[in-house]
C-alpha cells in the first residue's frame, strides 16, 4: 500500500463533500491558465512524488496521468495552495495541448460581457 499524502500538507485542503480539491493547471513559463481539473489526497500524493500532474477523473470515477494516453504531459514544477485551502495551482510545463479537443487551453471559448463599464473617480 503506498504512504499516504503527508499528515502535513493533508491537514491543510478543504474538500468538496466528495473528498475532491479544484486543482487549475499553469503553465509555468508564460502563465497561460491550461485547464482546470479535480484531485484527491492520493492524486496529490501522486502528483508531488512522481512530477506528473495526475487527477480524479469524476465521470470515469480513476486516476488519470495527464498525457498517458494522448503523449501531452504536463510535468510539474511546483504546486501551490491557496489561502483557503480549497485549490491548487500546478505550474507545469504542458507538451501539446492540454485540452482534450485539441486545443492548447481548455478555457479557449470567450464569452462576452455585456455588462456597462464602470466609470472610475480620478482623484
Amino acid at each position: 500500500m503506498p504512504p499516504a499524502l503527508d499528515p502535513s500538507v493533508a491537514d491543510l485542503l478543504r474538500r468538496t463533500p466528495d473528498g475532491l480539491v479544484a486543482a487549475v493547471a499553469q503553465q509555468h513559463d508564460t502563465g497561460e491558465v491550461l485547464m482546470l481539473a479535480w484531485m484527491d489526497d492520493e492524486a496529490l500524493r501522486r502528483t508531488l512524488a512522481t512530477g506528473e500532474a495526475t487527477y480524479w477523473s469524476r465521470s470515469r470515477g480513476e486516476y488519470w496521468v495527464k498525457g498517458a494516453t494522448s503523449g501531452h504531459h504536463q510535468a510539474v514544477r511546483e504546486v501551490r495552495l491557496d489561502c483557503d485551502g480549497d485549490a491548487l495551482l500546478l505550474l507545469v510545463d504542458q507538451t501539446g495541448p492540454a485540452c482534450h479537443t485539441g486545443e492548447r487551453t481548455c478555457f479557449h471559448r470567450p464569452l462576452e460581457v455585456t455588462a456597462p463599464e464602470v466609470s472610475r473617480a480620478v482623484g
